[in-house]
């Protein structure tokens, strides 16, 4: 009997068989029709075996199944390494549906025996005469070292100089570990890009020949490629294709293989990039409130194409009333002739020749001096801005002067001219920025503020900036962010983007940052600079002296051995002991769940069982459980989670309490070391989803959102701390929400308040959702759930339909949040 619940289909499989180290790659897709969690196991040879699995977004599968899937990130990437000649392979769940099964024949068709794998990105002339450059990466799939040879088109060896940098997407997809992370290359040669050059790569056993092209990799052939691609779901959509567009174009398409390049972002960037009749259009735009805009640029040994691009950025701005205040620390005299020579006639741009260079710091504070507008606007010497940057800026200040404007961002690739890496950032979230610099550009700042923080001070250079915003953002009163990128941030091998680890002292001063800013705010805890890769992002610690009661509620009906493993993982991991424990006992029927009960009142003395004899509310028995609880901290907590990091508690309680933050919602992750919860986003088919579901535990997503603090509009209640009077103070849970939608309601009403909510990753857990209660998706709950969701769109009309603050516009909350639709 074909099975009814799961949806599956593997594209490809590559077993990499070499003596001394193997790997399996199994790509694909797979989901269960009721949206339930998806636990794989992996059977070599007969016996289940380790395995790793990456979670990816399918857009094509969930436009063929968007009646019933609502989670884009059902592609499958799996890697096994196996220790012994592998003769069968199979994928299963763990309730025994099948997914894959290949026996020995099948898997020798897919074989491959070199460890050596190779990507060129790009292959293109530097820019100086005869120079060549190739970027992409190379490795030796067992870690060794890869030494590189150049062969020109007759085979010779020639000269080259080369470049080992930093490739985290190779980390991310589990092609390396972070260990060999610097798997990418960076080659400049003397050749010519028209002939045919060779990258030779060994490891001291093996040697693969590689041509240098542009966007070149080994690959399969047309036929064969579409052959193991066929899928049901590919099928559907040619037939579509060859409907809608005809044969002529049919063709075309098929030409381009199964695996079409998907938008790249720079495709992206331009087709919603502002339009030449648009500027136009700004230019002759007359604002009521047209501040003059000085924009402060900081010079040393700039070289003179960086300086032209970067003045000429400010020069075609499409809103005029701007000045350009250069302040030149250079050595020599060479940027303060260009300019002379260039731009004499161009009255906005005022140059400062410093009798010194001052660093970073000092060199803007006298590019500074030079400012009479009403706005600053902080600038870096080799970046770019959009040519509608300053109209979008003043734009909106119309209705508000703000005093602190921001932008989004992405990076300019030096070496391929492409766009890539974009920052789509949230509105101000204050727990954010002290986890990482979000905002860094554009930034605009009213003059007066600048003045009343004192410009920027030399004893954090390298992170000058952090400190300034810092600083700025404990005295501002409106801090407006604009979701557009207008700012260009340029990579190039010098740069802290492109290459993090050549300025580390940048990062020392990042913390320093942050440990004043504190100090200043009067609030204690201890800031930590988090390992590689993740430099420039940082963990604050909140103190936990007062040591707190931490009452935990915990709502159960029967399951009494879930709720005993929660209990036990606390009991054993919890570096936090001052608790109270409250379980809600709701109309359970099993005769073991009462006798459990008195098995963990004599296990734990400070447990207490208390009974709910009404009719099942969600909200109801937590506010039942709040009323008897004696902590000053209430951890409201799904009986079936189980605690991982040991200070789990203690991250949430030092967070929790902070005067003006509200609830605090941990990382939960599902039984296969996937995300489940790491922040709720409003806006989401009318009410709000769970962020970052689906991708995998260390997955960095979106800025680096899933791996440290960050604001969120809500959080789920299944593990959610919260001052006992914040939570008196709103009203508790509201009862009209039995169910559903309680904890994102909640959560409005502490925003409401003006207190923040905040999602820790450092308070890990698990969270077994499916053992206890059915999806919100099929048979009555569904009906159920809409119901909930209709009550809280009329309770809250403006943030069911979004946007969310601490989301942003860009993203397409039709499909998933922070899913840009490319």
């Amino acid at each position: 009997m074909a099975n009814k619940r799961l949806r599956s289909n593997i594209e490809e499989v590559r077993y990499r068989n070499v003596p001394g180290y193997r790997l399996l790659s199994v790509r694909g897709w797979a989901f269960h029709t009721d949206n339930s969690p998806l636990v794989l196991q992996v059977y070599v040879n007969g016996r289940q075996h380790e395995f790793e699995r990456i979670h990816t977004v399918r857009q094509d599968v969930l436009d063929s199944y968007k009646d019933i899937l609502d989670n884009p990130r059902i592609g499958l990437q799996v890697n096994i390494r196996p220790d012994e000649d592998v003769r069968m392979l199979e994928l299963k769940t763990d309730t025994g549906e099948v997914i894959l099964n290949m026996n020995e024949k099948q898997l020798e068709k897919c074989s491959e025996y070199s460890l050596l794998q190779a990507y060129c990105d790009s292959f293109q002339p530097l820019g100086v005469q005869g120079e060549c450059i190739a970027v992409g990466w190379a490795l030796s799939a067992d870690g060794k070292q890869v030494d590189f040879e150049v062969l020109d088109p007759e085979g010779k060896s020639i000269p080259f100089d080369c470049r080992r940098i930093q490739r985290g997407d190779l980390v991310e997809l589990n092609l390396v570990d972070k260990a060999h992370s610097k798997a990418g290359y960076y080659l400049t040669f003397f050749g010519d890009v028209n002939r045919r050059y060779t990258l030779r790569l060994t490891n001291g056993t093996d040697v693969l020949d590689f041509p240098l092209s542009d966007q070149h990799e080994n690959g399969f052939g047309l036929v064969r490629a579409y052959w193991k691609a066929a899928n049901p779901v590919r099928i559907r959509n040619a037939i579509h294709y060859f409907q809608k567009n005809g044969f002529t174009r049919f063709m075309k398409r098929l030409k381009k293989g199964p695996y079409q390049k998907p938008e790249s972002y720079q495709q992206w960037f331009d087709r919603q990039a502002v339009t030449v009749s648009e500027l136009r259009k700004q230019e002759q735009h007359v604002f009521e409130f047209a501040p003059k805009i000085s924009i402060i640029v900081a010079t040393y040994n700039t070289p003179e194409d960086y300086l032209k691009e970067m003045i000429n950025t400010v020069i075609k701005q499409s809103y005029g009333n701007w000045e350009l205040c250069i302040g030149d620390g250079s050595d020599n005299d060479k940027v303060e002739r260009y300019i002379q020579s260039h731009y004499a006639s161009e009255p906005r741009i005022k140059f400062k020749k410093l009798d010194q260079n001052y660093g970073i710091s000092g060199n803007m504070n006298g590019a500074l001096s030079l400012a009479t507008g009403e706005y600053v606007s902080l600038y870096d010497h080799d970046d770019l801005l959009t040519p509608d940057c300053l109209y979008e800026i003043v734009s909106s200040m119309q209705e508000i002067h703000h005093d602190v404007v921001y932008t989004d961002e992405d990076k300019l690739n030096d070496v391929t001219k492409e766009l890539n890496d974009p920052h789509f950032k949230p509105d101000f979230a204050l727990d954010q920025l002290r986890s990482h610099n979000y905002i860094t550009h554009f930034l605009t700042v009213k003059k007066d503020l600048v003045d009343q923080v004192g410009g920027l001070h030399s004893e954090y250079d390298g992170s000058q900036d952090y400190d300034f915003i810092l600083r700025v953002s404990e005295l501002a009163q409106s801090i407006h962010h604009i979701p557009k990128v207008l700012y260009h941030w340029r990579m190039h091998p010098s740069s802290t983007a492109m290459n993090p680890e050549s300025k580390m002292y940048c990062y020392t001063a990042g913390q320093k940052a942050i440990e004043d800013h504190l100090k200043r705010c009067g609030v204690n805890a201890e800031v930590e600079m988090m390992r590689a890769p993740f430099y420039g992002m940082y963990r604050v610690r909140y103190s936990t002296d007062s040591n707190p009661l931490v009452s935990i509620i915990i709502p159960n009906k029967d399951h009494i051995e879930l709720l005993e493993q929660c209990l036990d993982s606390i009991d054993k991991k919890s570096d936090y002991t001052n608790l109270e424990i409250i379980i809600v006992e709701n109309n359970s029927v099993k005769p073991e769940t009462f006798a459990g009960y008195e098995r963990l009142k004599n296990k734990y003395p400070r447990l207490e069982v208390l009974k709910w004899t009404e009719e099942f509310n969600y909200s109801s028995i937590n506010n039942f459980g709040a009323r008897h609880a004696k902590g000053e901290l209430l951890l409201f907590l799904n009986n079936d989670t189980e605690l991982i990091e040991p200070g789990s508690i203690r991250e949430m309680a030092g967070l929790a309490l902070q005067k003006d933050i509200g609830a605090v919602g941990a990382k939960l992750l599902v039984a296969d070391d996937t995300v489940q919860h790491a922040g709720v986003v409003l806006g989401f088919r009318g009410y709000a989803a769970h962020a970052f579901t689906g991708i995998d535990r260390d997955n960095v997503g979106h800025m680096v959102r899933p791996l440290i603090v960050s604001d969120y509009s809500a959080v789920t209640a299944a593990c959610m701390m919260v001052k006992k009077s914040d939570f008196e103070l709103v009203g508790g849970f509201d009862p009209i929400f039995r169910v559903a939608a309680n904890d994102v309601d909640f959560c409005l009403k502490l925003l409401k308040l003006g207190k923040r909510n905040v999602m820790t990753p450092f308070s890990l857990w698990y969270h077994y959702e499916s053992k206890t209660r059915q999806s919100d998706k099929t048979g009555s709950n569904r009906k159920r759930f809409e119901y909930e969701v209709q009550l809280f769109q009329k309770k809250w009309p403006d943030e069911s339909r979004g946007p969310d603050p601490f989301h942003n516009t860009n993203f397409n909350l039709d499909i998933a949040p922070f899913y840009l639709d490319m």
